[in-house]
């Protein structure tokens, strides 16, 4: 039998009936339409599906609802404003960060976690931060490129 969970998802109140051990990634994508966080690897290992709880980048692919009940997550689609980007995102764009763009969306949230507890982040803060996203076709230069100017660098 399937319990209920809430959550706030993108500063929006839900409340999700379904297995405690089904991943977030599920419900984000298939429950609430929120298709901008990607399914990579379901192992947690390529950071395709990395959105925000309650401040810190989470793989949401091995996050169980259960985990996330009564917390507040952030996905991609919840980072701009109306039609102004998040200034992640736009840095992406400003340093060519992305090609095909499948990962993009766990990479921006990565970076956005790290500059909200590290607004001046270094290089090596950086790397060693998005250092679990995995990108087949990229540029990984453009893409620390755009975490610098993110944070001001």
């Amino acid at each position: 039998m399937p319990d209920r969970f809430s959550l706030e998802v993108n500063g929006q109140a839900h409340s999700v009936e379904t297995d405690a051990q089904r991943p977030l990634l599920d419900v984000l994508r298939e429950e609430l339409s929120l298709t901008g966080t990607k399914y990579g690897c379901g192992e947690g290992a390529c950071g395709a599906c990395t959105v925000i709880v309650d401040g810190e980048a989470t793989r949401s692919c091995i996050t169980s609802i259960a985990e996330v009940d009564g917390r507040r997550v952030e996905t991609i689609e919840g980072l701009a404003s109306g039609v102004e980007l998040h200034r992640v995102q736009q840095a992406f764009i400003d340093q060519s960060a992305m090609q095909c763009g499948y990962c993009v969306p766990g990479q921006i949230m990565n970076a956005v976690a790290l500059l909200r507890t590290e607004p001046q982040a270094t290089g090596e803060q950086i790397v060693e931060a998005m250092d679990g996203n995995l990108c087949r076709c990229c540029n990984y230069r453009n893409l620390r490129a755009a975490v610098e100017q993110a944070a001001g660098r």
